[in-house]
């Protein structure tokens, strides 16, 4: 998923509905209103359309899926109460649990997921996240073979056996919509709260744009009894000092977003929050341009990075240089391996001098010996964060040591979206979050028309490839095709790796019951405060 904050995003881990560990709240209230910023104006939050961590964020506490995550990553029943597994995996029989009601007090029922993941894979609805569904029997033909039976029981056939399906059922983009709903409003829909009608444990009572988006608990929320406050208060803020201003006042008790210049004052106070996750910070070259549709280009300038004085002057947070695209924490065929430790990198992140000069080298084998013949080329990147300028800044430098010349442009945040996804730019900053716990959540977006695919690279066996992991059922075999697609990566470079992401965050210690994840979610609908 897409990462709106490159340096700073905290990431919640998503409560266990079994609740267990929920059922209380340690002193804390449940009435009143929780404040917290996660982003500015989210771009969407079309549960089908939103492909950006922040807008996720929102989504999660207004629908629900089949599952959902506990604290440690195991999908538990949300939606469903259980499932049936037949015997090959390919058959997934849902029975959703007794009375469910969507916020407006509709009943819930399967064939609104019927309606929704199919919504979801129409080209009219343009879904980034539409391949995330190829794995579901009738995909190629345009239909899921997802049928529901009954008001209560779902049937979802898959091409073949999928170890990561419930996971799947987890994500925003696999929740339930309301047909009428969407039908009668269209786009307009999840853009005001009196038709943003939702499954899950809030609603939507009151949404000021450039302001804040208030949510309240939802009475028909299944859980309803362990929820935590009564509001949660979004509040959409896009400048760095303002929101550490807002979080020293009182005004939010969570913040994602530390001025580069302030992470030192914060570190070793208990407010200060580092934690790992599964993501890589990268850059995009836009593979169709004029100049950037040479591998060969691409590679020099991946090469002439130096990580290090990235991590150590701008991220300050312990970030890793990144030798490759699939970050450390995946694990591998045999699970006391790593993903990466397996595949290794594909060059030396610590040693630019060495990485500088087979740059050098690399451009002028391209025929353009010191920058010599390249356009000036653009460097996109969103303005919301001190750190995204400063990167800009670095790379605009240590480019210019291969004489290529960078421009940096920045774009507000839902502005930003858009151009790079529809590929009008030369180079962007980019950065993407784990949607699941397998290293294909980190592969299968850079097939061919992928909405995630904001290199607009197209390799024809490539995507070949990733159809092929779909539907190996052979674990170690389905490891060594998924080595072999980064391995295309990188023989094309059509993204350049800068580091692999932690986490970094400001909570304030009367909040209680809040989790976090490497996968990238924020989770506050369990979260009190302390009298």
């Amino acid at each position: 998923m897409r990462k709106r904050i490159a340096l700073l995003v905290a990431i919640v881990m998503v409560f266990s509905l079994v609740l267990s560990a929920c059922g209380g709240n340690a002193g804390g209230t449940k009435g009143g209103t929780l404040a917290v910023n996660v982003g500015s104006d989210p771009d969407t939050i079309d549960p089908a359309l939103n492909s950006a961590v922040d807008g996720a964020t929102l989504i999660i506490h207004v629908f629900e899926g089949l599952y959902t995550l506990d604290k440690d990553g195991v999908p538990v029943p949300g939606q469903a109460k259980d499932v049936q597994i037949s015997d090959d995996g390919t058959v997934y029989t849902f029975t959703l649990r007794d009375g469910l009601k969507w916020s407006d007090g509709k009943p819930v029922t399967a064939s609104d997921f019927v309606y929704a993941w199919n919504r979801a894979i129409d080209p009219e609805t343009a879904a980034d996240y539409a391949y995330m569904f190829e794995v579901i029997d009738g995909y190629d033909e345009g239909k899921l073979n997802v049928t529901a039976p009954d008001d209560k029981t779902l049937v979802v056939k898959l091409k073949n056996r999928v170890p990561y399906f419930l996971e799947l059922t987890a994500f925003p983009a696999f929740s339930p919509v309301r047909q009428d709903i969407v039908e009668q409003y269209g786009d307009a829909w999840a853009t005001k709260p009196e038709t943003y009608i939702g499954n899950g444990p809030y609603k939507v009572t009151e949404w000021v744009p450039g302001s804040h988006i208030t949510m309240t608990k939802n009475e028909n929320y299944w859980n309803y009894k362990n929820l935590g406050m009564q509001n949660i208060k979004f509040v959409l803020m896009d400048d760095p000092g303002a929101q550490l201003n807002a979080f020293i006042k009182g005004e939010i008790l969570f913040t994602d977003e530390i001025p580069n210049d302030e992470i030192d004052t914060w570190r070793d106070k208990p407010e200060f929050h580092l934690e790992g996750q599964l993501g890589t910070y990268y850059v995009s070259f836009n593979t169709q341009r004029e100049y950037l549709n040479n591998p060969k280009v691409r590679q020099a300038l991946t090469l002439a990075i130096d990580r290090e004085f990235i991590v150590r002057e701008i991220g300050k947070a312990g970030q890793v240089p990144a030798g490759a695209y699939v970050p450390t924490g995946l694990s591998d065929a045999d699970p006391s391996k790593e993903f990466r430790e397996v595949g290794g990198d594909y060059y030396d992140p610590y040693d630019y001098e060495g990485n500088l000069e087979k740059a050098k080298q690399i451009l002028a084998e391209a025929g353009y010996p010191n920058g010599e013949g390249l356009p000036t080329f653009e460097y996109l990147y969103n303005s919301e964060s001190e750190g995204h300028r400063l990167i800009g800044e670095a790379l605009q430098d240590m480019w210019g040591k291969l004489g290529v010349k960078i421009n940096l442009v920045s774009q507000e945040w839902a502005t930003f979206l858009n151009t790079r996804k529809n590929g009008d730019y030369d180079i962007a900053r980019n950065g993407w979050l784990g949607d699941y716990n397998d290293p294909i959540s980190f592969l299968d977006m850079w097939i061919t028309g992928s909405g995630n695919n904001d290199a607009q690279w197209s390799n024809p066996e490539y995507d070949k490839l990733i159809s092929q992991i779909k539907t190996e059922t052979d674990t170690a075999k389905r490891f060594e095709l998924m080595h072999k697609a980064e391995d295309m990566i990188f023989e094309d470079w059509m993204l350049c790796p800068i580091y692999y992401y932690v986490d970094i965050f400001l909570l304030n210690t009367k909040v209680e019951n809040f989790w976090s994840s490497p996968l990238g979610f924020k989770y506050f609908m369990y979260a009190t405060v302390k009298e």
